[in-house]
């Protein structure tokens, strides 16, 4: 059963809220189980289904930790901590919490979050993180933007192995399972992709094409069994410098629409867009208030699962926070509401410091076709005083990039039987035995650079 997400947009049952935001979720549950045991409206049946599965989710694994155990973690973090900063936190907004039973309980990541978002925090760690990383893929990007400008355009060849695996305490030997990995896909920047290696041999590997690619494997499960692919691909990114007057008098009407739950043109957005614009009609120039608007006021932090967020779009601009994805839909939905087509691509990050999950946006503006908006790169990049890094990434996008997906919310082909770990895209894979979809909790990923290569 593959759940079509749009139902996430009908309301849920009063009783259904009450219990969830007391963190009831097992009195949640009952009360949704005797709802679909009466007759209705088949919207409201397929809602609740919904619901059942990310009160699953939403509970003790994504809010493990109590008050007394954050306060506990806290005070083995950062020196000279004071128990009443975990409160003031909360109330601030700058860790993620929900009740639990009635309880406080915080995000798992909400320690991650505190050292990369907030300085004052990451400067007070009694264990010193090594940034030598960070701050060597900051000069890689800012030495982007510098070729890009000189040379007009920048081209590679990457190479990358991906792997999924079933940890060990839920593996289970002997049944079919079946598997599927991110392959690069068909777009503007993407070129020459070759499948080179599958481990074990592949079922089926998807079309270029495809919305969301992927290698699919269907097999009889081993003990310590490794599911993996290799390939290749060119990317080839040009700059582009916009110019505000080249705009052209008639601009196209695709990529417009809603897609519910999340791309969802509401009063409160269109109250929030009347304001960004205050009546440019220029469509470069909209696109940049909307980004400025992103990239200033929308402060990036770590997220629960997206599956478990009825609007990301609105969920953003009413919290005024979300990371890559949450900003990136953000940016699409106030785009499309401002009748600038814009749409969704994600994949991977891939340099040789760092290869890991990553989402942005193209938009388009006659005469210069679909371009780049990295909404969380150019917020970092601001954020750090690189201008000019924040200016490139309204319209351009670096080199390090594995695309695999070109929407949100599309099924796989073959399609997946169960609910995905992740059903807004796919850039770590999916796994499933023949009764049940496993999370990523359950799972082993792995993105593994081989090698980059600049062409001429």
């Amino acid at each position: 059963m593959y759940y079509d997400l749009k139902y996430m947009s009908v309301p849920l049952p009063e009783d259904v809220i009450k219990l969830k935001s007391y963190g009831d979720f097992d009195g949640a549950e009952k009360r949704i189980e005797l709802l679909l045991s009466q007759e209705l409206p088949e919207a409201l049946r397929k809602r609740l289904e919904i619901e059942q599965d990310i009160i699953r989710i939403v509970g003790i694994d994504e809010y493990p930790f109590d008050f007394s155990k954050a306060n506990s973690m806290m005070k083995k973090t950062f020196k000279d901590y004071q128990e009443h900063e975990l409160s003031e936190l909360k109330e601030s907004g700058k860790v993620d919490w929900l009740y639990i039973d009635g309880e406080i309980h915080f995000q798992r990541r909400f320690l991650m979050n505190l050292i990369k978002t907030q300085a004052d925090y990451e400067a007070r760690l009694l264990v010193k993180e090594d940034n030598e990383v960070d701050r060597l893929r900051k000069q890689e990007l800012t030495q982007n933007v510098q070729l890009m400008k000189e040379q007009g355009y920048r081209k590679v060849k990457i190479q990358l192995i991906t792997s999924i695996q079933v940890k060990k305490e839920y593996e289970r030997p002997g049944e079919t399972v079946r598997v599927y990995l991110p392959l690069p896909k068909e777009c503007k920047q993407v070129s020459d992709i070759q499948i080179l290696k599958t481990t074990p041999e592949a079922t089926f590997i998807a079309p270029e094409n495809e919305a969301q690619r992927t290698v699919y494997f269907e097999t009889t499960l081993e003990k310590d069994q490794v599911f993996s692919v290799e390939y290749s691909y060119i990317n080839h990114v040009e700059y582009v410098e916009l110019d505000p007057e080249l705009a052209a008098e008639i601009q196209p009407e695709y990529s417009l629409g809603e897609e519910l739950p999340h791309i969802r043109f509401t009063p409160y957005l269109e109250q929030v867009l009347a304001e960004i614009l205050s009546g440019e009609t220029n469509p470069v120039k909209k696109a940049r208030k909307i980004y400025d608007f992103i990239t200033t006021k929308v402060n990036y932090s770590f997220m629960r699962e997206y599956f478990t967020i009825d609007n990301i779009s609105e969920y953003a601009a009413v919290n005024l926070k979300g990371d890559c994805g949450v900003q990136a839909i953000l940016f699409i939905t106030l785009c499309r509401m401002a009748k600038i087509p814009a749409k969704w691509q994600s994949g991977l990050y891939v340099s040789q410091y760092y290869t890991g999950c990553h989402d942005w946006t193209q938009f388009y503006v006659a005469p210069y076709g679909w371009i780049f908006a990295d909404l969380s790169f150019g917020g970092g990049a601001r954020r750090a005083g690189d201008l000019d890094r924040w200016n490139y990434y309204f319209g351009n996008l670096d080199i390090f990039r594995m695309p695999a997906n070109s929407e949100i919310q599309r099924d796989f082909n073959p399609s997946k039987q169960f609910l995905r770990a992740d059903p807004i895209d796919n850039q770590r894979g999916e796994f499933e035995y023949e009764n049940q979809g496993l999370p990523y909790a359950y799972l082993d990923v792995k993105q593994e650079l081989v090698s980059m290569e600049e062409l001429a």
